[in-house]
């Protein structure tokens, strides 16, 4: 039987290389750090919508807003008045402006996370240079930050203003660091809870509503127990129920530590020892946030 063999190929090398202009890349390689600044850096700024749509700067602009003008009121009365001190202290400020805080936490932290895990591009983010804890850090940062410009904005404005009224110097100066190491604890500590919340779900309104209903609940719930417990007469054991809602646990540390007065039931606040324990759970939740965004995103970026 005859084999059929395949035609031989042509003559010649038929090889061609074409030149379709790309050039190897021989610039600066800038590596994770400058990428995870560039990380913070957008996220900071879309939490009051810079760099996106006008619609998304509305909420954060008008929350900031609503922040400054109390503040900027009180101060047109002291001035006006030619009071003494202020109407209220600095470390007051932001437990009762509370709810502001809540709402803008609730509503930039499920901006900040929800939409990557939402479509997606968390994996695009790990493909580069960048990894998971310089991602987390990066979005932690980034709400802390805004929560701290949101928190210290107002303080700014009645420091200035009581200087320009003429009130003490030194007490005011003094009060207005106190005021700025409180918020600075509130803004880390309410950002690392909003984005755990906002992580679980990529659905944006279920991050907004269970963000608001935790610190809601939870701070009504201690205000009902530290009543309940106040007009029973079992004083000692308000502070002890302070520990159980964010914003009751700042007013404890803040009132222990800081010069402030309590704004439990009473204006009973923890003693020494009671506030080293507030501090301790304070800065066991960040933790216990920082921790649990790790292990989230290690999943989320599979």
């Amino acid at each position: 039987m005859a084999v059929e063999h395949p035609a031989a190929a042509p003559p010649g090398d038929q090889t061609r290389i074409h030149n379709i202009g790309y050039r190897n890349y021989d610039g600066p390689r800038l590596g994770r750090s400058y990428a995870t600044r560039s990380l913070y850096s957008q996220s900071l700024r879309g939490s009051y919508g810079l760099g996106r749509s006008v619609k998304s700067k509305v909420l954060p602009m008008l929350l900031f807003a609503v922040m400054c003008v109390p503040a900027a009121i009180m101060v047109a009365v002291a001035v006006a008045t030619q009071a003494n001190d202020l109407p209220v202290d600095y470390t007051r400020y932001a437990i009762i402006m509370q709810a502001v805080i809540s709402l803008y936490v609730a509503s930039q932290a499920p901006q900040s996370v929800s939409r990557d895990l939402r479509f997606k591009t968390v994996p695009l983010y790990f493909s580069r240079p960048i990894e998971t804890a310089d991602y987390v850090r990066a979005k932690y940062a980034a709400l802390a930050s805004a929560m701290f410009i949101i928190t210290a904005a107002p303080l700014v404005v009645l420091y200035v203003g009581a200087l320009l009224a003429k009130l003490d110097f030194a007490d005011q100066t003094k009060g207005f660091a106190q005021g700025l190491v409180s918020v600075a604890l509130l803004s880390v500590l309410f950002a690392g809870i909003g984005l755990v919340i906002a992580s679980v779900t990529p659905r944006r309104g279920f991050g907004i509503a269970a963000v608001i209903a935790v610190l809601t609940i939870s701070y009504g719930s201690v205000s009902t127990l530290q009543a309940i417990a106040e007009s029973q007469g079992t004083t000692d054991a308000i502070a002890w129920i302070g520990l159980f809602s964010p914003i009751t646990l700042i007013d404890g540390v803040q009132s222990a530590f800081l010069g402030a007065t309590a704004a439990s039931p009473g204006g009973v606040g923890p003693g020494n020892g009671e506030g080293v324990v507030y501090v301790l759970v304070a800065l066991g939740l960040i933790a216990a946030c920082y921790g649990l965004l790790m292990r989230r995103y290690r999943k989320a970026g599979l």
